[in-house]
């Protein structure tokens, strides 16, 4: 006789990039088990494998994880968790006076990513000749993980890779030519002929993509100093189970 099945809700999002409304899942025992055993690995790659595999999962199939600008991810692993765990997720937050934590709660539903005004994606760099880009997504981050043989990555060289790998196409004013059908190398190539100028303006375009941030505001547990702390990137809006708590 098979055994009954629990009926799991399902709610609905929109995803912050494109507005699309996606319905999802809390996420269930065997997806929590994959992640805190991620997290205790320490690996990254590992980590947002875990992650990436969950949003897939609980979006019940409808939503590529590796193709999500890296807000995206976080934001729809945000709902995720707060539908799988509870809304309100306690933090030990540290007094900039006093160095001491105070536990603060924090709730998750209101938390949003700002996406308006934002930059046009595509990037005039001469009179003839642009850029279109992406922002950053998961797949990048993932494979620029990957390449790490232990020693930090320079920030410019990180860098640099992520305006390569965030590179939809190159136009002139005959035609465009789709990052995919050039080699690394030729991107490379025609990164390095920019100037400074030129340069920065696809830089600044990367640094405009929209973060997970919320303020947080507190009086400390120990000396009573009021704290206003900026949360930045997912890690630091979890206890457990999934994530650490910033410190």
């Amino acid at each position: 006789m098979p055994l009954p099945i629990i009926e799991t809700p399902k709610y609905e999002t929109k995803l912050p990039s494109t507005g699309k409304k996606i319905q999802y899942r809390p996420y269930l025992v065997k997806e929590e088990k994959m992640l805190m055993i991620a997290l205790e690995s320490g690996d990254q790659k590992q980590i947002i494998q875990a992650v990436k595999d969950t949003i897939s999962s609980c979006t019940l199939g409808k939503l590529d994880a590796n193709i999500l600008p890296i807000f995206d991810m976080e934001y729809m692993f945000l709902r995720i968790r707060s539908k799988s765990v509870g809304e309100i997720s306690k933090l030990n937050l540290k007094c900039v006076k006093c160095e001491n934590t105070t536990k603060v709660e924090v709730n998750l539903d209101e938390i949003v990513i700002d996406t308006k005004n934002l930059p046009s994606n595509k990037i005039e760099l001469t009179e003839t000749i642009g850029v279109v880009l992406n922002w950053p997504r998961v797949d990048l981050i993932a494979e620029l993980s990957s390449e790490e043989t232990g020693d930090t990555q320079s920030s410019s060289k990180l860098a640099f890779d992520v305006i390569l790998g965030c590179i939809d196409s190159i136009y002139d004013e005959k035609q465009s030519y789709p990052a995919s059908e050039q080699t690394k190398e030729e991107l490379n190539q025609f990164i390095e002929s920019l100037n400074q100028e030129q340069f920065l303006k696809i830089q600044k375009f990367i640094e405009a993509m929209p973060k997970l941030q919320h303020n947080v505001e507190f009086d400390c547990a120990h000396c009573k100093e009021k704290n206003s702390l900026l949360l930045k990137g997912i890690q630091n809006f979890f206890s457990s189970p999934s994530l650490t708590t910033v410190s």
